[in-house]
């Protein structure tokens, strides 16, 4: 039996306001302020925020719920509303003092990220001086901070690490012109010579095994004794799962309604129609069961303050990806049938097959690279370092 989610509960009463702004959402390239200060109202922003800082801390399974649900609705404010929560996390694993100028003035500040390594960096006196033009930094119209990726030489070792980086310090590059995921503003942040102190620059591996600078922060969280990674690619895998279960009432809606505009003969009754509906609608429920189980294991080992095995991580990391790949099949099946009108810009079901398609994009849910990483921990191989 489910839990009582009061989050959800507050973001059911905005979602009708966001639903009515996804065609302003991908007109702007970027999540329009209305629907910053109604999320921001509920206080979803604060989901991962440390309690010491006024945030909630709530669980992973609650969080996923609320971003499913409000992927239906728009999954471009998802995309890049998820993510400035999830970064949330990530910073509760920085020094104090890197969190403290975060949220120390203002705990509603957010970051944006990019974190393929494609910066560089210089070796200075008590940190780095951090150059590149950041790309797919997503919500960064929005962010008070970024969060970037570098590969930085340590014992003459490449060690993946992130640094932040104020807002006032980068420049947006307006760049995001796409056929999907439109209004998800995921921009390039153009940063030159910035200098990075060394305690907001942190390795990743540290971050999914423990050993991070806060780790003795929050000895009572639930949540932030656990891998950095799964909070932050929750959201990929529940946006899949909102807009497919969104495409199941949609196309309900529209086969129920539905006439052929030759001969006039009413289409629900027919048999192709029930059987794609059943099929896809099996297919996203199982997609369902597949997430909840793995989000309530997160949650079940950040309440035991224990980091997972290797085959564990890569279960995890595999099964949002295939989640996805059964939501994406359930809305093109629906979605090959729908009818020409259909391809109207305005119409809901071509924004959700797009939006759908695009969530199975990301270097993250590629299945292609997913099977390979669980293929080769359930033979016994040693991972393949070039597989994300």
């Amino acid at each position: 039996m489910k839990q009582n989610n009061p989050m959800l509960d507050k973001l059911q009463e905005i979602l009708p306001a966001i639903r009515a702004n996804a065609t302003k959402t991908e007109e702007l390239r970027k999540i329009p302020q209305d629907n910053i200060d109604m999320l921001h109202g509920i206080g979803l922003n604060r989901a991962f925020l440390p309690k010491a800082y006024g945030g909630l801390e709530i669980s992973l399974p609650e969080f996923t719920d609320c971003i499913a649900a409000l992927a239906g609705a728009c999954c471009s404010t998802a995309w890049a509303y998820s993510l400035l929560c999830t970064h949330n996390h990530q910073m509760a694993m920085f020094s104090k003092e890197a969190q403290e100028e975060f949220w120390g003035e203002n705990p509603d500040a957010v970051a944006s990220s990019s974190i393929a390594p494609f910066g560089k960096y210089e070796e200075t006196e008590g940190g780095i001086i951090f150059t590149g033009d950041m790309k797919w930094s997503s919500g960064v119209d929005h962010a008070d901070w970024i969060i970037v990726g570098l590969n930085r030489m340590v014992n003459d070792e490449k060690v993946y690490s992130f640094a932040v980086i104020p807002r006032s310090e980068f420049t947006i590059i307006d760049d995001w012109y796409s056929v999907a995921m439109q209004g998800s503003g995921t921009k390039t942040a153009h940063i030159e010579g910035v200098f990075v102190p060394e305690h907001r620059i942190q390795a990743a591996k540290d971050m999914m095994e423990g050993r991070h600078k806060g780790r003795e922060l929050y000895p009572d969280s639930k949540i932030y004794h656990t891998p950095y990674r799964p909070y932050f690619a929750c959201g990929f895998a529940a946006m899949s799962l909102g807009v497919a279960e969104r495409m199941i009432e949609v196309y309900k809606d529209l086969t129920k309604n539905r006439v052929r505009a030759y001969t006039g003969a009413k289409v629900d009754g027919s048999v192709p129609p029930m059987l794609r509906i059943a099929e896809s609608y099996q297919q996203v429920c199982a997609a369902r069961a597949y997430l909840e189980k793995t989000w309530n294991e997160h949650k079940e080992y950040g309440e035991r303050h224990e980091y997972p095995d290797r085959y564990t991580l890569a279960h995890w990391r595999t099964n949002q990806a295939y989640a996805i790949k059964m939501c994406v099949e359930a809305v093109n099946r629906l979605w090959a049938v729908m009818g020409a009108s259909n391809w109207y810009a305005d119409r809901e079901g071509q924004r959700l097959w797009r939006e759908s398609n695009m969530t199975a994009a990301h270097a993250y849910t590629d299945y292609d690279v997913c099977a390979q990483i669980i293929g080769r921990e359930l033979l016994g191989l040693e991972p393949d370092p070039s597989l994300l």
